[in-house]
């Protein structure tokens, strides 16, 4: 009989797999960063317990392309996030990462419980001029444009932790089928060539995905950049249900979102 692809795998076969995974080459990707401050009281409604806010209501948005290994086109990977602090600990919490492909999206949201939807990512440069966006749904919810102003010396190896909420949703739409966690993601990142950017960063109103609510106050910079990143994520806290429940449709398209009003008053 010939091989049935959807077959269990032998033991052979997934040691290969794993012992492929480990010998991956470094993964570069080209990205712009940009950070602000925003309304405090913001941030701290879109934190679930038991993360709390930082003594900075900041905002960082990433927005990259990746050239992965046997993929004929790059991955376009963003990521919106707000400053967050789980006791001593401070590190972003991600609200929503567009990917460009399936297959960025299956490990880290099932694995790590990251955000992760399928959307547009567009990076481009043309001489001096930059332009990135994250879309979905149609909408450009976060548009980045400037001018390369200058060359910045690459900073040191940095740690960062991204805090997520892995959980999976109750069969019968109740609650969740078995307890969330909390997981850090510890993310180390080195940079080898940085550029400064000065430019603005431009919200679109998105029922989907409503970073406008989180609004440019302060621009603290804006950065072009070539980067590597290794990341690994433990458990560190089982959750309250109760408490993470209303904030679940930051992880899904819920159609129930179009009847949420904007910041600011109805529609």
């Amino acid at each position: 009989m010939a091989r049935v692809r959807y077959g269990a795998r032998t033991e052979e076969e997934i040691a290969a797999a794993r012992a492929a995974s480990g010998r991956l080459p470094e993964i570069w990707s080209t990205g712009v960063v940009a950070v602000w401050e925003t309304d405090p009281d913001a941030v701290a409604a879109v934190l679930p317990p038991p993360l709390k806010p930082t003594g900075s209501p900041l905002v960082r948005v990433n927005i990259s392309t990746v050239d992965l290994p046997g993929q004929p086109l790059p991955l376009g990977a963003g990521s919106l996030a707000v400053a967050a602090a789980h006791g001593p600990v401070e590190g972003w919490y991600p609200l929503v990462m567009p990917m460009t492909q399936e297959r960025a999206l299956t490990g880290g949201r099932e694995v790590f419980g990251e955000p992760k939807k399928l959307g547009e990512v567009t990076l481009e440069r043309d001489e001096a001029a930059v332009a990135a966006a994250l879309a979905r749904h149609g909408v450009a919810f976060v548009t980045v444009r400037g001018t390369v102003a200058g060359e910045l010396p690459p900073p040191e190896p940095a740690r960062r932790t991204d805090f997520y909420f892995k959980f999976l949703p109750a069969v019968d739409g109740s609650g969740f089928d078995t307890g969330p966690v909390l997981v850090h993601c510890l993310r180390r990142e080195r940079t080898r060539r940085l550029e400064r950017v000065d430019g603005e960063v431009v919200l679109r109103e998105s029922t989907y995905d409503p970073v406008a609510d989180l609004p440019v106050l302060r621009l603290r910079e804006i950065t072009l950049g070539e980067r590597t990143t290794a990341q690994s994520g433990r458990v560190v806290a089982r959750v309250d249900p109760d408490a993470l429940l209303p904030y679940v449709h930051q992880r899904y398209d819920d159609p129930l979102q179009i009847l949420d009003a904007p910041a600011g008053g109805r529609r």
